[in-house]
């Protein structure tokens, strides 16, 4: 009879969350990244809290536009700003972002208003330990 498997480690911190750049900044927020390609609306920056700001790692005005647009889908956006993701700026900026998950907390901030159905919930993904 083979050994048995060893047990799957207990779950770690959490490493990656999303936040709305509306909501005021948390004490465990960790390192807060703003991942809009835009500022948002209603914020001064003072007052965002925020420690990086790459630009590399937000959806093309292109694709954020179609998203937006009549035609946009989600599973598409999802494909087509996974591709953008791969493109060597963003595949750079994806892993500093993912090198900094190891090394604390990272909030990735938004102003969208379903963080779920956004370039968040992409990241979020790809930022996992098994990078999704």
């Amino acid at each position: 009879m083979p050994p048995a498997p060893p047990p799957a480690p207990a779950p770690g911190p959490v490493r990656v969350r999303v936040r709305r750049i509306y909501e005021p900044p948390a004490p465990d927020d960790g390192l807060r990244v703003l991942v809009d390609r835009l500022w948002p609306r209603g914020i001064a920056k003072a007052d965002a809290h925020i420690d990086e700001w790459p630009k590399a790692l937000t959806p093309s005005t292109e694709l954020r536009r179609w998203y937006h647009g009549p035609d946009g889908a989600y599973e598409e956006f999802r494909r087509r700003y996974r591709l953008e993701l791969a493109e060597p700026a963003a595949a750079e900026a994806l892993d500093a972002l993912r090198a900094r998950t190891a090394e604390g907390p990272v909030t990735l901030l938004t102003a969208a208003k379903d963080p779920a159905l956004s370039h968040t919930a992409v990241l979020t993904e790809l930022l996992a330990p098994d990078g999704g």
